[in-house]
């Protein structure tokens, strides 16, 4: 098929890239003119395992090119995403105005018939908004609007796209259905499902699934903050927890909070979504109040260690994406947790594998990127653990060891405990028991404290 692709950010550029991967033509557009040419020139502009040598193979074989002209790219698709942002309001509501932007843009667009698909996040009834923007200039009967959610998750979206779960298509058209279908059946021949339902649906479908998943990390963080009261370990009862096949192993593990581009402001926006049609969802609310208290738990931690006056202390950060193979910054615990050290006058030396350049456009001086790992430990009081990334589950201890007060707050529950209780490090997670070793105002001669 000829596809156009409407916006070229994380699901736009993965979309585009992977239809191409299965033989068909696609166009990607987007009004940043200095990015379309990037992408022209070879050039990926964000961080995803995989998606690099797809693009590449693609763009060199003339399945996958880029253009800042909208008409053009639409003449020849029979079918067109829309994969644009939908961010927060202020009051929670998933900002609309791109996507109907578009769609009036196309209205005036389209001279023959083709399916419209709303890639992009959005809320119960924006397929009949978008069907009422195409309408504006448009014959209905050129038309079909389409809702198909993505279920991608950064750091394996490519493999999530090619091999899905399930794809769900929301559609009342007859003839957009049969579309649809051609287009994923190559990404369903081991027999995962494509699964039709109405438009409405398929939109809460989206909202639920992301908003249940947040919640688990929540009441996971809920119970390794009890756990750690309660004297028992968090690693224990999720093992136990997982084990039962109605629960399942997965999102379990207890840390810092949710963060990314999906989980806020999908939990927000589904939350506002049942006010609008006055309904109060009691667990959503909680969920999001569990999850801003949990950005704070590290700090929290590292405060009570140091005292809430951290002037001329050091924090050596690892992690700042919101979650390991990715450059995403959006919403990640660990911006969180550096605002509140730095409020309290601490200074932060950090490193993280792929973010630093989107988080030295956020802070600039503000705080300390270094090259590697260890550099961040140079002349630093304490570490913070905040990503989990590969490269920081086996380190070398005894470089932890030249901290000043030799000590590791990790938020995502690295290491073995029994581990740490030899090395003598003092060491707090999330949900376990505190190691400590004896503290005091400052360094003795042997660095510990």
């Amino acid at each position: 098929m000829n596809i156009a692709v409407v916006g070229t950010g994380y699901v736009g550029l993965v979309t585009g890239t992977c239809f191409a991967e299965t033989g068909n033509n696609v166009i990607c557009v987007d009004i940043d003119e200095q990015k379309v040419e990037r992408m022209r020139n070879g050039e990926v502009p964000i961080f995803e395992p995989g998606l690099e040598l797809l693009f590449e193979r693609n763009t060199k074989q003339g399945r996958l090119s880029f253009t800042t002209d909208l008409a053009s790219a639409i003449e020849n698709a029979s079918v067109i995403f829309l994969a644009l942002p939908t961010p927060p309001g202020e009051d929670g509501s998933a900002d609309l105005s791109y996507i109907l932007g578009v769609a009036k843009q196309l209205s005036s667009m389209i001279t023959k018939y083709k399916v419209v698909i709303d890639k992009s996040t959005v809320p119960v009834g924006t397929s009949e908004k978008v069907h009422a923007a195409l309408a504006t200039n448009c014959s209905t009967d050129l038309f079909d609007v389409v809702s198909n959610p993505e279920f991608l998750r950064e750091g394996v979206a490519v493999d999530d796209f090619m091999k899905p779960d399930r794809v769900v298509i929301g559609t009342s058209s007859e003839k957009a259905r049969k579309v649809m279908k051609l287009l994923y059946e190559p990404f369903v021949r081991q027999g995962n499902p494509i699964i039709f339902m109405d438009e409405r649906s398929a939109e809460m479908t989206k909202y639920a699934a992301n908003s249940y998943l947040a919640a688990r990390i929540s009441f996971m963080n809920e119970i390794a903050n009890l756990c750690e009261k309660a004297g028992a370990d968090v690693d224990n009862v999720r093992k136990g927890m997982g084990s039962d096949s109605r629960i399942g192993k997965r999102f379990l593990f207890p840390g810092v909070g949710y963060g990314g581009s999906c989980f806020p402001k999908d939990v927000q926006a589904l939350a506002k979504t049942a006010s609008q049609h006055d309904y109060d969802f009691k667990i959503l609310n909680s969920v999001m109040n569990v999850n801003r208290l949990q950005k704070n738990i590290l700090s929290q931690k590292i405060k009570h260690f140091f005292g809430e006056d951290m002037a001329g202390k050091t924090i050596a950060v690892w992690g700042l994406a919101f979650k390991p193979n990715t450059d995403d910054i959006r919403e990640a615990p660990a911006l969180y947790i550096i605002d509140e050290l730095l409020e309290a006058g601490a200074k932060i030396k950090a490193y993280d594998p792929e973010a630093m350049d989107n988080v030295k456009q956020l802070y600039g001086d503000k705080i300390t990127l270094v090259a590697n790992q260890y550099d961040a430990l140079e002349d630093a009081d304490a570490l913070a653990i905040i990503t989990e990334w590969s490269v920081f589950r086996t380190p070398s201890f005894e470089k932890l060891k030249t901290l000043k007060h030799q000590a590791i707050f990790d938020g995502r529950n690295l290491y073995d405990m029994e581990k740490m209780q030899a090395l003598g490090l003092h060491y707090e997670s999330i949900g376990r028991a505190k190691i400590q070793i004896t503290k005091v105002s400052e360094p003795s001669q042997n660095g510990v404290n």
